[in-house]
């Protein structure tokens, strides 16, 4: 019998091939060191007049791009090297100032015609290369703060309700500052606060100065302190979720530290704005004519600077309240967030609208931000020092119709983008306390190579033990193995590229199992042929017969691997999915490179010739 497959089948492994060497090929096209420049706020544009003015900077200081991109959603400034990037980068943000996000990124080369067809390069691991790391810090003196804000809402309205005057309740030097309008109502008050806030604070009074004193105790503000952090990292783990980030690192470190580490993202300036932001919500009344000063605060609005109002400084609720957002359109097809909170949150809401029905009600957006300020010491040396400070700006102010529950909507938050983010700061959960950015680097060779070269050296050896033996022990068919690991290595490349999978060490070490087992299969099929063709069959029939009754075996083992890699993936994290997914998607193609590609290759070179004896 002559072995040959119909012609259909040639075709459709052939298309299969085809499909893995084009989709594999983005992997040869090396990276560039880039700057990545976008606006601070969406509606920011960066455009002609930045892109001159960064030109400008970089040729008086020597440094010649690569060439400069509109990526979309900004300009991608590429450079022939780590150091250029890295000077550029402080350079550029000098230049354009507090106006623009420049952040460090690493830009594709993969050609436009292979983008066209959807092809994009593997991504990295940051143990290897690709990818951004930040280190944040937490503002712990604005957490206790933010507490210390919320006491004072408090008291105020425990004061009222007591029908006790107070001159002002204010926040300063990291306590709470009440003074009383009757000197004989101290003691009062003091008792009244001292249940209200319970047994967090510590009281004292001042009788010259007729002024009450809460601070925190010790416990109470170190237990504010791990709260901001724990919810801090949850809030940019959830932040990392909906940028869509595959394997993420978030963790803390020290005290006040946060690590995050992003594999294989491209837009970083984008992903630097929207970690970063530590935007929250207000919402608070606007103040009655003739109310008392030491109890309102005024506000621009924010897409009108000029303009202002005057609010409460008492707080309804906050952003932390709200348990989803979403983005819509209002009947003049403006963006608007749609808002629902929860359960605390909606009372709150029902509470403060109930009575106040005809009354404006403001929302305000809080940013917190920092500006980086250069001095020169007395030595004429540049010192880089950062200055935290907030933004806070009226985005709505509108009549309250009727009285409002959990669900309502918000309008004026800009353009369909700022909308966007908004909804999606909202969705994510504000952080507790402002973060700042204290180390951005992007992982390149100078970390990684050592990592990267014993992981290549890693499969070199195995792919060269592997070819050199086949080819000894086999011969022809070794060389049929040989160019079906090459294949398999390729459909591996291909595919973990089209799933947008990230490849880390862990990876690396599924790829070199998969070689083993690849080459495994084809052991098997071979001393299955010498077998068959032992017992008297003619070498056709002995090559089919090893094809046919392998098939089984090989099967076998590698359902039950896949069946062992897909308990890595559903129960594992981190590098243990990588590995997992790399040795699943090993275990179908070596498994189609064994069966069907090299039986292809011995239909074509041995199939219509007349065979006395087997080439191996």
């Amino acid at each position: 019998m002559l072995n040959r497959y119909p012609l259909w089948k040639n075709l459709l492994i052939l298309a299969i091939l085809a499909f893995g060497v084009i989709y594999s090929l983005p992997n040869f096209y090396s990276e560039d060191p880039a700057v990545q420049i976008s606006g601070a706020r969406s509606s920011t544009e960066v455009g002609a007049q930045a892109e001159t003015r960064i030109q400008a900077v970089l040729q008086a200081n020597n440094i010649t791009p690569k060439r400069i991109d509109d990526s979309g959603k900004g300009l991608l400034v590429r450079f022939n090297s780590d150091q250029d990037q890295r000077a550029a980068k402080e350079l550029i943000q000098q230049q354009l100032g507090q106006d623009y996000v420049v952040a460090l990124n690493l830009a594709e080369n993969t050609p436009k015609w292979l983008k066209d067809m959807g092809a994009k390069p593997m991504k990295l691991g940051l143990d290897l290369r690709g990818g951004v790391h930040f280190l944040l810090e937490v503002d712990m003196p604005a957490a206790v703060k933010q507490r210390l804000e919320v006491a004072a809402g408090q008291a105020r309205t425990e004061l009222r309700q007591a029908r006790l005057r107070y001159r002002q309740v204010i926040v300063e030097n990291g306590a709470l500052n009440i003074r009383m309008a009757r000197a004989e109502q101290m003691s009062d008050a003091a008792r009244v606060l001292s249940k209200a806030l319970g047994n967090e604070y510590t009281s004292e009074i001042d009788e010259d100065s007729g002024t009450l004193t809460f601070s925190l105790t010790e416990v109470a503000t170190r237990e504010i302190e791990n709260y901001a952090i724990k919810q801090n990292l949850t809030t940019l783990r959830n932040r990392v979720n909906e940028l869509g980030v595959a394997e993420p690192l978030v963790q803390r470190q020290g005290r006040n530290r946060i690590v995050v580490e992003l594999p294989g993202v491209q837009d970083t300036a984008a992903a630097k704005r929207v970690l970063g932001a530590t935007a929250n919500l207000e919402f608070r009344l606007a103040a009655k004519p003739g109310a008392n000063p030491m109890e309102t605060e005024s506000f621009s609005f924010r897409d009108n600077p000029n303009r202002s109002a005057t609010l409460e400084r008492d707080i309804i609720t906050t952003g932390n309240n709200v348990s989803s957002a979403s983005v819509g359109f209002d009947e003049n097809n403006q963006p608007q967030v749609n808002i629902r909170l929860d359960g605390q949150g909606g009372r709150l809401m029902s509470q403060a609208t109930r009575h106040n029905v005809g009354r404006q009600m403001a929302v305000l957006f809080i940013e917190h931000k920092t500006r980086t300020r250069i001095t020169t010491n007395a030595k004429g040396e540049k010192m880089e020092s950062r200055v935290p400070y907030t933004e806070r700006n009226i985005i709505s102010l509108a009549t309250i119709q009727s009285e409002l529950g959990s669900s309502f909507r918000i309008t004026g938050a800009g353009t369909v983008q700022e909308a966007s983010e908004l909804s999606l700061l909202l969705r994510a959960g504000a952080l507790a306390a402002p973060i700042y950015f204290v180390e951005e680097r992007t992982i390149g060779p100078s970390l990684g190579q050592k990592n990267i070269d014993q992981g290549i050296l890693s499969v070199e050896i195995g792919l060269v033990a592997v070819v050199l033996f086949m080819l000894a022990w086999y011969r022809l068919f070794g060389i049929f193995a040989n160019i079906g690991l090459f294949f398999n290595l390729t459909l591996l490349v291909a595919l973990m590229s089209l799933m947008g999978a990230t490849l880390t060490l862990p990876g690396i070490a599924g790829i070199v199992l998969t070689l083993g087992m690849a080459v495994d299969a084809n052991v098997l099929i071979n001393a299955r042929i010498k077998e068959e063709h032992h017992r008297g069959m003619s070498p056709h029939s002995a090559i089919h017969a090893g094809y046919e009754r392998a098939f089984a075996t090989i099967l076998d083992a590698n359902l039950t691997t896949l069946l062992v890699a897909l308990i890595l993936f559903s129960i594992g994290t981190g590098p243990v999915k990588g590995f997992a997914v790399t040795l699943s998607l090993g275990i179908l193609t070596s498994m189609f490179t064994a069966l069907m590609v090299t039986r292809m290759q011995v239909n074509w070179t041995l199939g219509r010739r007349k065979l006395t004896r087997l080439p191996m």
